[in-house]
């Protein structure tokens, strides 16, 4: 689908891509032990006895742990494991206490899935499918800071232990634009689902970007892997950083190294940072104070039972009562926005209409307050009420924009708004042609020029009509006594 090609002297490059998307569990507990999970604490206050790696302490799973792995697996139509096992990853760092990560190489939870992105705003129905090679879930480090003192490091165990869903992707993305694409679609199944919050900004949602070049069609070059990039603008970044990077070395004559690299957000370029390790490296072996997990079936219903409506099946549903793909593909989008929609529809209001008011002048006037959906000073009820009188012709469109803003400046229901203020729409016939006729009177040189031949004054009269009105009248009914008016 990608057309996607960086031009390099020698001629086209092809980019490969794939994504390690780390997205924190949703859970009230760490996955092998009791210690909260709240961000922002002070840091080393949420620590166990296990998460500080103390002798003879031995980790037992969380079980909603485990659920929303299985939860997520299911959302991207993946396969459930019903067994697997944990494994320890063995490296040194300092903020990891244990000297090794519990995490699952060789049987993980969740296998093969998929996830249909649209990678174009402006053609929502051209979908490409993204493949998901495994889920694995595995115990976060913790936090190493360098900037709380001139020569020494401190450590903050506040993650360490808590609990990540390892999302790992195929190589079939070809673009900045679908890898963007890919983690949008991806947080928002996983907020719908509920199973991570998808805060990129809080770290509770980072990928791991491995890319590599070749020439269209041919053998897959050599990757390399940049960390923890905590936002969609900078993975775009850094792909097309990376890509054009790996184009000069080798049009240079130069390799490519595989190696570990780390994204600079103030540049938007990458730097080395080690060379990348292979799995042996990590000397991977089961971890011996760890079952495996067997799954039953009366687990894998109660996961299934529980799923909402996702994105893709609330869009077609949406499509289905009268919202044009493009709304469709906004109001689904994030899951806050999709809840406030629907809420919208069970009030009974038209779907069509309701969404293009939703993402025009709902959108615009929480843009300018700077507050989500969720904060919005009008409720889906109240909003039912607007745009019932809108239906029914009690409001035009210029009144209903000035009924909405004193909502948003009082929180009024509409109708009370229209009768205190008197800002009912006008269409009784005979008052609009008496200000017709009035308009016609006063403005003798405009009509002597409309019925010599120019036409385009008919906006002028329309215009003059409504203003001696107040903008109450009926903006159809004005246009069609005008127009029998000027004969």
């Amino acid at each position: 689908m990608s057309d996607y090609r960086i031009e390099g002297a020698t001629g086209a490059w092809e980019v490969v891509i794939g994504l390690e998307v780390h997205a924190q569990v949703t859970s009230n507990a760490k996955l092998f032990s009791g210690a909260a999970t709240a961000f922002g604490a002070a840091p080393n206050t949420q620590v166990s006895l296990i998460d500080a790696a103390m002798p003879g302490m031995l980790p037992v799973p969380n079980a909603e742990c485990i659920r929303q792995a299985v939860r997520t697996g299911m959302a991207i139509d993946a396969r459930i494991n019903r067994w697997s096992r944990f494994d320890r990853k063995n490296y040194f760092y300092a903020d990891l206490p244990q000297g090794y990560q519990i995490s699952q190489l060789y049987h993980p939870l969740v296998g093969e899935g998929y996830l249909d992105v649209s990678p174009d705003e402006k053609k929502p129905d051209a979908v490409k499918r993204i493949g998901v090679e495994r889920i694995h879930v595995e115990q976060d480090a913790g936090k190493l800071m360098h900037d709380q003192h001139p020569t020494r490091s401190y450590v903050d165990l506040n993650r360490s232990g808590v609990a990540l869903m390892e999302i790992v992707s195929r190589p079939d993305l070809r673009s900045p634009a679908e890898a963007g694409a890919y983690l949008r679609k991806l947080r928002s199944v996983l907020r719908y689902v509920g199973s991570c919050d998808g805060n990129m900004e809080e770290g509770s949602m980072r990928a791991d970007v491995n890319v590599s070049v070749r020439r269209p069609g041919g053998e897959l070059g050599t990757r390399t892997e940049t960390k923890n990039v905590n936002s969609v603008r900078f993975v775009m970044q850094a792909i097309e950083f990376e890509a054009k990077r790996q184009v000069a070395v080798l049009e240079d004559g130069g390799a490519i190294e595989q190696e570990t690299r780390l994204f600079d957000p103030d540049t938007g370029t990458t730097r080395t940072m080690r060379s990348k390790e292979d799995a042996h490296d990590y000397r991977y072996f089961p971890d011996p104070d760890l079952l495996p997990l067997e799954l039953d079936e009366a687990m894998l219903a109660e996961c299934r039972a529980s799923l909402p409506e996702l994105p893709d099946t609330k869009r077609a549903r949406y499509e289905a009562v009268g919202v044009t793909a493009y709304n469709a593909g906004v109001l689904t989008a994030e899951v806050e926005t999709a809840r406030w929609f629907d809420a919208l529809l069970t009030a009974g209001v038209p779907a069509g209409p309701a969404s293009n008011w939703v993402t025009g002048e709902l959108f615009g006037a929480l843009n300018r307050l700077d507050v989500g959906i969720e904060q919005s000073p009008v409720s889906p009820s109240r909003a039912a009420e607007l745009l019932a009188l809108i239906a029914d012709g009690t409001l035009s469109g210029s009144l209903a924009k000035q009924v909405f803003e004193v909502m948003l400046d009082t929180g009024q229901g509409a109708a009370t708004i229209v009768e205190e203020r008197g800002l009912r729409q006008t269409s009784d016939t005979s008052a609009i042609e008496a200000v017709i006729a009035d308009v016609l009177a006063r403005n003798p040189g405009q009509l002597e020029q409309y019925r010599g031949g120019k036409v385009a004054l008919f906006g002028f009269f329309v215009g003059q009509t409504m203003k001696a009105m107040g903008g109450k009248a009926n903006p159809g009914l004005v246009n069609e006594l005008l127009k029998a008016a000027l004969g």
